[in-house]
């Protein structure tokens, strides 16, 4: 079994927008290194200056090195048969991945990790990095930020943990069922395995401690794995990668209850990897004001944080749609509801349905009677309903808890409950911050399962 252990120095931190300006190959037979290959290379693009002053290596030194598509054949001869070997692989690899893609060679082999291997095989150190651990081994780096250098002490260190592997980590490592190749650099593999299979809420915490995302699952532990396959070499996929040391979960009696957690958790924290929900927003809304003539006037209008908001909607259409069941229903004046333009009176004072408030004709004290309570009914018309489902236990059900038209709150109560009481219901659930994408949800959900849900 031969190793390739691999160190490359870059023009930045993620492969799919940077260049390979140096490598180094070490073939190791598992007790020594047998062949050696290193180069400068030409990445075609500027060296910035920190990373010249990181590396020393610079413009000038790469200008008449060859490109990576000239020596592309001999770097994938070197690498497809043999085990490539890194410190912090997922790095080094997506960049020689996606270089030798561009010059048409798929590069498919297994992996290892010094970083994760020396977790375990080599517990208690206050460090991981290459030269904090080195120093700590006695390993002698010469020409640090080099990538023949770094290679050369990644070596000594894949011979050390071999010599170390009692326990044979890195032939469980090797193995197919084995995921810990594509694990973050940072996570621990108990981290995955205390992973329950149910539905819930993940969180992927920094090394303090700050959560950075959050996400949910019908099943835990297939979803967060998820995360972590693939090759992409995108910046922000690769510092998201580089950023997760634990995770902590949330059970969830349902996959419902992880969305709408989900939902709320985002609202709460910011973490700055989640984009989509974080930028969800309520987009319009039913409002009422009182004009110059005394008249109360009811319309929908995009959504404003700081207005007196009667209801919200997710679609202009959908705001239309209920106004104009309240016009129906209340004899209401489409002229004053907004949903006609005209100057003059309104089309239904001519067919008799509007008794003339929209050109003065009947008053404002008569006409604001229907418009109170139209807006009163609203709140009729708005479902009061409870969704009662399967719990984390036997002993439990899950309940959400929608009033007139407003997400209360969820959580779970015993299976002897009256879900009946919604002042019982109230007293066990955790209040949520209702929202139009929240509500939605509840709704698209009861409508495909309607026996789940029990009106109130």
């Amino acid at each position: 079994m031969l190793y390739a252990v691999v160190d490359i120095e870059t023009t930045g931190g993620f492969a799919s927008g940077n260049g390979i300006t140096e490598i180094s190959i070490l073939i190791h037979d598992g007790e020594t290194v047998v062949d050696k290959y290193e180069t400068l290379i030409n990445p075609q693009q500027f060296i910035p200056q920190p990373i010249e002053a990181l590396t020393g290596i610079s413009n000038e030194m790469v200008e008449n090195a060859p490109l990576f598509i000239q020596v592309a054949a001999n770097i994938y001869a070197l690498l497809h048969d043999k085990i490539f070997v890194a410190h912090n692989v997922n790095f080094d690899f997506s960049f020689i991945k996606h270089q030798l893609q561009n010059c048409n060679y798929e590069l498919q082999c297994k992996k290892l990790c010094t970083v994760r291997l020396s977790r375990k095989i080599l517990p208690g150190h206050r460090s991981y990095s290459l030269g904090k651990l080195c120093n700590d081994l006695k390993i002698k780096i010469n020409n640090r930020h080099r990538a023949g250098g770094d290679a050369e002490a990644t070596a000594q260190l894949l011979t050390l943990l071999i010599n170390a592997d009692n326990e044979g980590h890195i032939n469980n490592s090797l193995g197919k069922l084995s995921k810990e190749h594509v694990l973050p650099p940072n996570l621990h593999r108990s981290e995955i395995d205390k992973l329950p299979s149910t539905p819930g809420v993940y969180y992927f915490k920094d090394q303090k401690g700050k959560v950075i995302y959050v996400g949910k699952a019908k099943n835990l532990h297939k979803r967060v794995c998820t995360h972590f396959t693939g090759n992409n070499t995108g910046k922000q996929r690769q510092n998201f990668l580089k950023d997760i040391y634990n995770i902590d979960v949330e059970i969830c009696g349902t996959e419902l209850m992880a969305f709408i957690l989900e939902a709320s958790e985002i609202r709460r924290l910011w973490p700055e990897n989640n984009r989509a929900l974080k930028n969800f927003q309520q987009k319009y809304a039913l409002y009422s004001f009182e004009d110059q003539n005394g008249y109360l006037r009811m319309g929908v209008d995009k959504f404003k944080k700081q207005a007196m908001v009667l209801y919200s909607f997710g679609s202009m259409l959908e705001g239309y749609n209920l106004l104009k069941i309240l016009i129906k229903e209340h004899v209401l004046c489409e002229k004053l509801c907004f949903v006609q333009k005209n100057r003059t009176a309104c089309t239904g004072y001519e067919n008799g349905t509007c008794s003339g408030a929209c050109i003065l004709k009947e008053s404002a004290a008569a006409y604001n009677v229907r418009v109170k309570y139209a807006i009163s009914e609203l709140k009729v018309m708005l479902p009061s309903f409870a969704v009662i489902d399967k719990g984390r236990n036997e002993e439990e059900k899950s309940c959400l808890l929608v009033e007139n038209g407003i997400f209360y709150g969820m959580g779970y109560i015993s299976t002897l409950s009256d879900v009946k009481k919604c002042s019982l219901l109230k007293a066990a659930l955790q209040p949520y911050q209702s929202n139009n994408y929240i509500v939605h949800m509840i709704s698209s959900y009861v409508d495909r399962f309607p026996d789940k849900k029990i009106s109130i």
